[in-house]
């Protein structure tokens, strides 16, 4: 087996266990983390994830950040300004980018349920604008089944580096990690 499916079988023995209902937010993010140089094959087999989690009888729905950025900025009224003084975006970004990013996930959540898994695939992107730690933060009072968050980059300990190159930031979710990548959770 390659290490996606590995990664697949070791996400799918979490997912299957019965889910506690009067857990916190917090205590329903799942971190699936791989190295970053998998993000491309990882994406090309995603659809073996979902299969396992509709086995084990959970809906399954999936949100892409991927182009969040590009579209994000399309929007924007000054957005050729912008271009001309990157610095005057700043700003912005602090300021609206983080709630743009959030909104559709939150009411993804909303509507999914209890029983079901909402996976973020994409985060590599987000990387420079917002850091992941916020999105979940933001998302986990309306996580109500799963919050799955696919994690390209390590994990030591409870300390998540994406893409391995910004300083980690702790976090208590529970993480799967490839067999073989010596941090099991």
């Amino acid at each position: 087996m390659g290490k996606i499916e590995d990664l697949a079988a070791e996400f799918e023995r979490h997912i299957c266990i019965p889910w506690q209902r009067t857990v916190a937010g917090a205590q329903r993010v799942v971190m699936v983390v791989y190295d970053k140089e998998l993000e491309r094959t990882l994406r090309a087999r995603i659809a073996e994830f979902q299969q396992r989690t509709e086995a084990s009888g959970h809906a399954w729905h999936e949100h892409d950040f991927t182009n969040a950025f590009a579209e994000w900025m399309a929007a924007q009224d000054y957005k050729d300004a912008y271009f001309e003084e990157p610095s005057d975006l700043e700003s912005k970004i602090e300021g609206e980018f983080l709630e743009y990013v959030v909104a559709p996930v939150r009411e993804l959540l909303r509507s999914a349920g209890e029983n079901a898994v909402v996976a973020l695939t994409g985060v590599g992107s987000l990387y420079g604008f917002v850091h992941v730690s916020q999105v979940v933060k933001e998302l986990e009072p309306d996580i109500e089944g799963r919050l799955v968050v696919f994690f390209p980059g390590s994990k030591n300990d409870h300390i998540y580096r994406l893409l391995d190159a910004r300083d980690g930031w702790n976090y208590l979710a529970h993480s799967i990690t490839h067999p073989g990548s010596g941090d099991r959770a």
